[in-house]
């Protein structure tokens, strides 16, 4: 079974998700059929007790972490992916990762995206423009391979909301955050089932 390695800064909601995800029956088609094999937290953070609660090993490395030792971490996990989920520091992607690395973004790249863009701080921006110039009329989430460059690996996977009248940021998020629950595991799913000789039994994008 693939064996992923999630990075993450914060309360874990999207970490819970695809725990709950990878522990669904065989045959559930919203199953992600993987292991967890690591979380790395970038601060002591709720995820982080999500991760020991469900008996998966957790580390906290704070800063930014040399592509080197990153490396070594993922190796000796046995790694195949890594995923970010909620991870707040800039990641530098380790040799042999290239490629392998993935994160959802709220909001739909390449608009809204780049350094500062992240949180809170994307819906508000997002709501701003809008505000101005009538554009964008919706928002959503994006999944991309996580390169050098803030937000600007490939796309793998997006998904959309409208933006109604009277949206504030907070509801805005809850939206996309909604959006991204289904999206991520999917786009994980599609993923995995592209590396070379394996399958993934969840629904395909």
């Amino acid at each position: 079974m693939p064996r992923l390695v999630v990075l993450v800064s914060g309360g874990g909601r999207s970490l819970a998700n695809l725990i709950e995800r990878t522990r669904l029956a065989p045959g559930d088609p919203k199953r992600l059929a993987c292991e967890i094999v690591l979380v790395i937290a970038s601060r002591d953070c709720k995820a982080v007790g999500i991760a020991e609660r469900a008996g998966i090993e957790a580390a906290i490395l704070s800063g930014e972490i040399p592509a080197e030792a990153l490396g070594e971490r993922l190796t000796r996990a046995g790694a195949e992916l890594v995923v970010l989920a909620g991870y707040l520091r800039k990641l530098h992607v380790p040799r042999g990762y290239e490629g392998r690395v993935l994160n959802i973004h709220p909001a739909l790249l390449p608009a809204f995206g780049g350094p500062g863009m992240y949180g809170q701080h994307v819906h508000e921006a997002v709501l701003e423009s809008h505000r101005r110039t009538g554009r964008p009329t919706d928002s959503g989430c994006t999944v991309h391979v996580v390169t050098e460059g803030y937000d600007e690996g490939p796309i793998i996977a997006q998904a959309r909301c409208p933006i109604e009248p009277g949206d504030t940021p907070e509801t805005l998020a809850a939206r996309v955050f909604t959006l991204e629950l289904e999206t991520y595991p999917r786009a994980i799913a599609a993923f995995l089932a592209a590396l070379p000789g394996r399958e993934a039994s969840a629904e395909r994008l």
